[in-house]
């Protein structure tokens, strides 16, 4: 069973009002476990970036004018999410974003029933607890340090983390990033209770990406420091 961890940054909330997607991540998962198979893209939304969009992500119209535009890359993110399960956080909002852009090229619409919307199913077996990723990374101890700002492979990685506890998949002593066995204490309902830290190594590709951005953010916080 082939599942796709999917994540997205855009310009702002609404496609009807001019925002588009800016970044897509996905994290491939066979049978529930990661195969190493990722998906990740800038995109040139051609648009200026608000700037609480920006204070959110750090994604600038700078930084983003040297991507391509969605049309250049839309076959092969269709190649790589195939037909198979689309395990999203808030699922209506990625959706409603990529359904926006490949309705616009004519496209077919990703059907809701194609995603794994995994603020339901938290919200369902938390009734009450918050569902930000955020949140469900401590509750699981997923090492969520490294967000600083958003960014959709990254949350993407994280949230195939969160996905396999949420479910009930994960296998004892597996590390999603590091695959080193750790031991794990659970109360009587099953929960995690302590999870050390867990590494999250970044690849070359995303280590650049990192570093292009960071050349580019306007005297960034953590400088001042």
């Amino acid at each position: 069973m082939r599942e796709i961890v999917l994540d997205t940054e855009t310009t702002g909330l609404d496609p009807k009002t001019g925002d588009r997607v800016i970044e897509i991540g996905c994290v491939e998962l066979m049978n529930h476990m990661p195969t190493g198979e990722t998906y990740q893209q800038y995109i040139n939304p051609e648009r200026d970036m608000p700037a609480e969009s920006f204070r959110i992500h750090g994604l600038s119209e700078a930084f983003l004018s040297d991507y391509p535009l969605f049309p250049e890359i839309v076959d092969g993110f269709l190649d790589f999410i195939g037909d198979d399960k689309l395990v999203i956080h808030n699922a209506a909002f990625d959706i409603k974003f990529l359904n926006a852009e490949l309705e616009r090229l004519g496209f077919a619409g990703l059907p809701m029933t194609r995603s794994i919307d995994t603020v339901q199913i938290a919200r369902t077996r938390y009734p009450g607890a918050s569902a930000s990723l955020d949140d469900l990374c401590r509750r699981f101890g997923v090492d969520n340090t490294s967000r600083t700002l958003h960014g959709a492979l990254l949350d993407s990685s994280l949230l195939a983390e969160v996905y396999i506890d949420l479910i009930g998949a994960r296998e004892p002593g597996f590390d999603l990033a590091a695959q080193v066995s750790a031991p794990v204490e659970r109360n009587k309902r099953g929960e995690r209770v302590v999870r050390p830290a867990r590494p999250h190594a970044a690849n070359k590709a995303e280590l650049d990406a990192h570093e292009a951005l960071v050349t580019r953010l306007d005297d960034p916080v953590w400088q001042k420091v």
